[in-house]
């Protein structure tokens, strides 16, 4: 998420989806319509403006943070996407209040970090939603107060979570990319003002739909990028922060490996035995 200062966006303080970005456009290509990658003389495109699976990569001047000098890159990497993302959207995009019950669905690195955040933020009750019972120590380790597996009941599990609640959350999170799980996170949140947040990614061709009674009524459905950082801005103060154990989030890494093995620690994240694989070359 680049930012550069200039568009609408960038200069109001209730966004920070930066015009210059190629989040859901995937030009391929940088702000001057060049990719600097190629393999075997053909031209490979940008990911996502960063192209972060390369020793080196360029990236548009917008596109850059400068952080403390001392800041262990090995760890604050994941200030890069996931920790970010999943913490601001609890903190900063949701602005969860004390007291409150909030439910995550999915338990990966940015499901954690949503959880770390809700955790922070005051809140009472954290019921963390996965299908794989082995990630609950680890939701339990950075705050979960409950858990449940959708496999355990024989009812949609948003009649699970209304009954557990006195007829819903404050908030709940849908951290997966499902579109079936957003709707369920929608139905689980209370009537009159409970808040959904989409932070999981769809396929580019999903779709949702629901019974507009759920919003007609006051519920909220909202979405964030990047936890609702402004990139330039907010990067270096979580880093900062970080380095002031203002909180800590190196449980996410289970694994290390060099860069070669890439693919290894991409399998260990379809296999569900990694959260974040760190790649050092």
């Amino acid at each position: 998420m680049p930012q550069c200062r200039k568009c609408k966006c960038c200069v109001s303080s209730d966004t920070n989806i930066c015009y210059q970005n190629d989040i859901g456009k995937y030009n391929g290509v940088l702000l001057d319509k060049t990719s600097r990658f190629t393999c075997k003389g053909k031209p490979v495109h940008n990911f996502v403006s960063t192209s972060t699976f390369t020793e080196y990569t360029v990236v548009d001047d917008i596109a850059v943070a400068k952080i403390h000098r001392d800041a262990p890159l090995d760890k604050v990497c994941l200030i890069g996407c996931a920790f970010s993302t999943g913490y601001g959207s609890a903190v900063k995009a949701a602005k969860v209040k004390p007291g409150s019950t909030c439910v995550v669905f999915g338990l990966g690195g940015v499901g954690l970090s949503v959880i770390m955040g809700c955790k922070v933020s005051g809140a009472s009750r954290i019921i963390a939603v996965d299908l794989n019972s082995d990630k609950f120590a680890k939701a339990k380790e950075f705050g979960a107060t409950d858990f449940i597996n959708p496999k355990d009941y024989d009812r949609p599990i948003d009649e699970v979570l209304t009954e557990m609640t006195e007829d819903g959350v404050d908030y709940a999170f849908e951290v997966i990319g499902n579109t079936g799980v957003m709707t369920s996170a929608l139905k689980s949140t209370h009537f009159g003002y409970g808040k959904t947040i989409i932070v999981g990614v769809a396929p580019s061709t999903a779709t949702i739909s629901f019974d507009p009674m759920l919003v007609l009524t006051g519920r909220v459905l909202t979405g964030a990028v990047f936890g609702g950082w402004k990139s330039k801005d907010d990067v270096p103060k979580l880093v900062s922060d970080y380095m002031n154990k203002k909180f800590n989030f190196d449980g996410l890494i289970t694994h290390r490996l060099p860069f070669l093995k890439i693919n290894e620690g991409f399998e260990l994240l379809r296999k569900g035995e990694s959260i974040r694989t760190v790649l050092t070359v």
